[in-house]
């Protein structure tokens, strides 16, 4: 029976909310988290993009280094040959990618205003394909955007043009999240049925189900007997109104009615992490939390109900469906209301000594080694324009060479 693989998309479509962002550095910090949790892959960015190229050098370096273990790195392109091109160009060392490519007739229209039909879509996906396995790719997923406005005839064809080429995968794209798990569940088990290859679900929350979709869409590939493999976000940040929510989805597999019974994870998820990788991309995107959202919103173990609180202090499963040990939750929040000393963009040596001091690192007795690790991190506090947290220090302490990799964003006239 098919199994459920988790890619989370947080580096790439989450990057890509409006008014939003993260630094380089945050970014890897997401990916090592998102390893930690034991998540199977990260569409960690763009290798096709200027300012992503040492983040994204980087970041394949550390999986090199065994830093990130086991977590896949794909990056995300255009399905054209040009893209294919310079992804390689940029990042040699790419293994795993997915292609991106307008199905529906609203798109082919509104987009390519009558300079593509159907069957150019098709074929530029193919040459695509074939261009990125020439190049050394391991795995190839192609994706059909705005495949939820996309005919179920039209994706048949596409899919099977793509798995003929040797795709990986066809990602679904509920790209406007105009399904619902009713629609989407026919749909994506039907093409399971019709192309037999794996399936990718990716849900967006434009009229609020992308959760409910991303659940009936992983049913539909599993029930059509292929694996699925289900896109999400650290706590839904993504375009217009988000994507599913990485915590939430997990929930839903784990702990709905009978749903876990059947339909299994592919990969070991460490569901402990959750709350430690909620807080930093609240931190870092400054979005906070709601405070309903499931598993980690304030209120999610928060009982003021008279009869609520009687029965979740006799017996807490009276009123909660999972406890928040589960999450990770429960130490005390620390706030500091006396003397504190930061390390910011103008730090001095002595005070970030102290401040690397509280946490157990060493830095280099050498002033001048001490020193280099100092102006990396006044680097990524400009870059950030916030406090690092404890990881990102530890981080920078133990990387440097790495850490100057990504904060070093230098224009590039030419290629």
């Amino acid at each position: 029976m098919g199994k459920i693989f988790i890619i989370d998309v947080t580096n790439r479509d989450g990057v890509q909310t409006a008014r939003l962002g993260l630094s380089k550095l945050e970014k890897t910090l997401i990916n090592i988290y998102l390893d930690e949790m034991g998540i199977f892959q990260s569409e960690f960015g763009f290798p096709t993009t200027k300012h992503e190229r040492g983040y994204v050098e980087a970041n394949l370096e550390l999986a090199k280094m065994g830093v990130i273990r086991n977590l896949r790195l794909e990056g995300w392109i255009r399905a054209i040959v040009a893209d294919v091109d310079l992804a390689f160009r940029r990042a040699p060392s790419l293994k795993h990618l997915n292609l991106s490519i307008s199905t529906s007739e609203q798109m082919i229209n509104g987009k390519f205003q009558g300079r593509k039909v159907f069957k150019d879509i098709i074929e530029d996906m193919t040459i695509a394909v074939n261009a990125a396995y020439a190049k050394g790719a391991e795995t190839v997923g192609v994706n059909a955007e705005d495949a939820s406005r996309t005919s179920i005839v039209n994706l048949i064809e596409f899919a099977k043009a793509a798995k003929e080429v040797g795709a990986t995968r066809l990602r679904y794209c509920d790209t406007l999240g105009y399904d619902n798990p009713f629609t989407i569940y026919e749909t994506a088990r039907t093409l399971a049925e019709k192309v037999g290859m794996p399936i990718e679900i990716h849900c967006h929350g434009d009229l609020g189900m992308a959760i409910g979709n991303s659940l009936a869409g992983a049913k539909g590939v599993i029930d059509g007997g292929q694996d699925v493999y289900v896109n999400t976000t650290v706590n839904g940040i993504g375009e217009r109104a988000g994507n599913a929510d990485l915590v939430a989805f997990l929930l839903a597999i784990l702990k709905s009615k009978g749903f876990g019974e059947k339909y299994q994870l592919g990969h070991e998820v460490d569901l402990s992490k959750a709350w430690k990788i909620a807080r930093f991309a609240s931190y870092a995107f400054d979005v906070e939390i709601p405070i309903n959202q499931p598993g980690v919103g304030r209120n999610c173990f928060a009982h003021a109900s008279g009869i609520h609180a009687d029965g979740v202090i006799k017996d807490s499963q009276n009123y909660e469906l999972y406890g928040y040990e589960e999450l990770g939750r429960g130490e005390a929040l620390m706030v500091e209301t006396g003397r504190e000393i930061c390390a910011g963009q103008y730090s001095g040596i002595s005070g970030f000594r102290h401040v690397m001091g509280n946490m157990s690192v060493e830095l280099p007795e050498d002033k001048d080694e001490a020193n280099k690790i100092l102006e990396l991190v006044r680097y990524a506090n400009v870059e950030a324009h916030k406090p690092l947290v404890e990881d990102e220090l530890i981080f920078i302490a133990k990387y440097p060479e790495i850490s100057r990799r990504l904060l070093t964003l230098t224009p590039l006239m030419n290629d």
